[in-house]
């Protein structure tokens, strides 16, 4: 039996000895193979909760805050300029002189007339009264005496009659001698008051008259000759002269242009979506490029209505100029502070991954040292962060750096930036 085992075993010994063998050759290339598995250096970055701006971006055109083309009222020869362009002016500063001799004259003579009708009136309301009103008043108080004398023969004459001294003939006699008296002392009276009241006022309304009159004159040719000097009606620099002295200016035709560049206005059409975020008061920055840097400035305006032909709103940003390198006409970009998101949940824009479908996806990295792709939803984004609004939580970490072709679930290796 013994001997039929051994022979058994020496058949067979060499097909195990092979097996053996293949299964030790099978396992060392398996471990080989693991230990070949590629794992890619990445940088990564913290999901965090952080606050985050939405900023609504839009190029603009400068414009001056407040500017007028100084237009004179009369058509004359400029007999002299004050100021060139680039002058800096006050608000009613001289700022040129029209030829104006006729009116100057004209502004003298109209002087004189008024003078001349002040002093009559003067001498209209201080004068005694005329000849006629002081004999009416004579005859006022003659006609008076009369009646107190023939009231009193009345009543004597009646006391007479009545102790029985005096005819009734007599007593009669003098009751229409008082009736008589009495009607011209009325009569007096009335012609007086006529002429106080009648005559007297209609001299003093023609002398008043003759004043306003003689005032409205002279006040016109004064104000014809103030017409001849152009003064500025705001505080700012002279942008355009386009005449020179000797040239004849014209009625309505800008003379001089003054800007007030000490503030500039960006105006900025923006789309309806974007311009229903903003709101006056909200700030914003101006940028003219990366030499000149950024200004800050304020929403000033959002217009109510939408433009029919570009079917945006115009949006006025104002910033403050004092340095001057703010040219009106040129172009600016803006950057407006719609609001800010306090407790938003925040990535490096770089750990977005190229997507040609619209949809956004980032690579996680999990604890098993492996890049997982998930796909996310975006919200409000910044220069340097983007808003996740769904797909991601505070702590996790995703790739920020050497993503790119990373297939979901190979092996990484989070390393420091080199610059670090």
């Amino acid at each position: 039996m013994v001997l039929r085992l051994h022979r058994v075993w020496q058949a067979v010994s060499p097909a195990v000895v092979i097996l053996a063998s293949l299964l030790v050759a099978s396992g060392c290339a398996r471990k080989e193979e693991k230990e070949a598995e590629p794992i890619v250096p990445v940088q990564a970055a913290e999901v965090r909760a952080g606050s985050i701006r939405r900023i609504v971006s839009a190029d603009g055109v400068l414009y001056p805050h407040n500017q007028a083309g100084v237009t004179p009222k009369i058509s004359a020869p400029v007999r002299s300029f004050l100021v060139n362009r680039g002058d800096r002016v006050r608000k009613g500063q001289l700022l040129a002189v029209l030829e104006n001799s006729d009116l100057a004259a004209a502004a003298v003579e109209g002087k004189a007339q008024y003078d001349q009708a002040r002093a009559a009136y003067h001498s209209t309301t201080a004068a005694s009264m005329p000849e006629e009103m002081a004999k009416s008043e004579l005859e006022v108080q003659s006609a008076k005496q009369a009646l107190d004398a023939a009231d009193k023969l009345y009543k004597s004459r009646q006391q007479l009659f009545a102790e029985g001294a005096l005819a009734r003939r007599l007593v009669d006699e003098a009751h229409v001698a008082y009736i008589q008296a009495h009607t011209q002392h009325e009569n007096a009276r009335k012609h007086l008051s006529a002429l106080q009241h009648v005559s007297k006022d209609a001299q003093l309304r023609l002398a008043a008259a003759q004043v306003e009159a003689a005032k409205g004159h002279s006040d016109s040719t004064a104000a014809q000759l103030s017409y001849s000097e152009i003064r500025s009606p705001l505080d700012g620099v002279v942008t355009d002269r386009p005449l020179y002295p000797g040239e004849t200016a014209s009625a309505g035709v800008p003379l001089l242009t003054v800007m007030d560049v000490s503030q500039v206005v960006a105006r900025a059409n923006i789309p309806v979506r974007e311009a229903a975020w903003l709101k006056v008061g909200d700030s914003a920055t101006l940028a003219l490029d990366s030499a000149a840097g950024e200004v800050e400035g304020k929403v000033i305006v959002v217009s109510p209505a939408v433009d029919p032909n570009s079917t945006t709103v115009q949006v006025w940003v104002q910033a403050a100029n004092p340095a001057g390198r703010l040219k009106p006409g040129v172009t600016v970009h803006l950057a407006i502070v719609a609001e800010t998101l306090p407790d938003a949940i925040v990535i490096p824009p770089s750990a977005l991954l190229p997507s040609s479908g619209g949809a956004s996806s980032v690579l996680v990295v999990g604890n098993d040292s492996a890049a997982h792709a998930r796909k996310v939803e975006i919200g409000v984004r910044e220069p340097d962060k983007v808003q996740v609004v769904k797909g991601l939580a505070p702590g996790e970490r995703v790739v920020t750096v050497g993503g790119l072709g990373v297939q979901d679930g190979t092996k990484v290796r989070v390393e420091a930036p080199k610059n670090e």
